[in-house]
């Protein structure tokens, strides 16, 4: 684990002077540090954990998060996000047993000022949508709720958090009804060369079951061109703080890679 984590931060090291302008790397990793900049990038965020629960599991989750910013006016910008989980897992459920498949989406949309100096924030709707292809993967439940963004950005540092509350309003009868809270606040420090370091924490409660998830995840990143493609990577553990009963897992790692399009 430490020298996979020591290579890549070699690796990054490496390319962060493959870049066509510090300069924009900068600015690049600055907006990225910011969930409602008005950006357009397709990240595919990568989640390994092992020793899950009693059968000492492992899942992967490969996330699909892309965010679209749209200008509704000079004032006004709109960004949506979705987050769609792409998951293989091993003795999660028993012995032997393994699943995979797509998980249920998160469907965001915010309404952020265009010309906030001091704090930046962003309000609106978020949408729980039924994809899964599995049992397991599944909550069978279409959910909504309000979700909410605010950030500070100042001599290279940025500080915020993230909020969503959901609850079900239809779907499979014979599933649980859902009221849960999603909190994840950040912190990243980022260099001029486009290199950063940060961390989040993903608070999950759910409140019909009344059980807590929380993972810790610091991250180092960089900001590169992969020829014409301006990219970002990212890479570090993860931490199961806490978890459901037989559902804590011993470690993890997470690894991202973020494809910009710059206006």
């Amino acid at each position: 684990m430490k020298k996979s984590i020591g290579i890549t931060y070699l690796l990054f090291v490496g390319v962060i002077f493959a870049g066509k302008s510090q300069d924009d790397a900068a600015e690049l990793a600055k907006e990225l540090a910011n969930p409602i900049a008005s950006l357009i990038s397709v990240p595919f965020q990568i989640n390994t954990d092992y020793g899950i629960g009693e059968f000492k599991g492992t899942r992967n989750t490969v996330n699909f998060q892309p965010v679209i910013p749209v200008q509704i006016n000079e004032n006004i910008n709109l960004i949506t996000r979705v987050v769609l989980p792409i998951v293989t897992q091993y003795n999660i459920t028993a012995p032997g047993e393994k699943q995979s498949g797509l998980g249920d989406a998160v469907m965001s949309a915010f309404f952020s000022p265009s010309k906030s100096e001091k704090l930046t924030w962003g309000v609106g709707p978020a949408l729980l949508l039924p994809v899964g292809t599995n049992d397991f993967l599944t909550t069978k439940k279409f959910g909504m709720g309000p979700t909410a963004v605010a950030l500070k950005q100042m001599n290279g540092w940025t500080v915020g958090g993230l909020i969503n509350q959901i609850w079900s309003v239809a779907g499979d009868q014979d599933r649980a009804d859902i009221s849960q809270m999603f909190l994840q606040p950040f912190i990243t420090y980022n260099w001029k060369s486009g290199a950063g370091i940060g961390a989040n924490m993903e608070w999950t409660q759910n409140w019909k079951a009344s059980t807590t998830t929380i993972w810790l995840n610091p991250t180092i990143s960089a900001v590169t061109s992969l020829g014409k493609q301006k990219t970002q990577f990212a890479v570090g553990p993860r931490l199961n703080l806490a978890a459901p009963e037989g559902g804590k897992a011993d470690w993890g790692w997470r690894a991202v890679v973020v494809f910009l399009f710059p206006k």
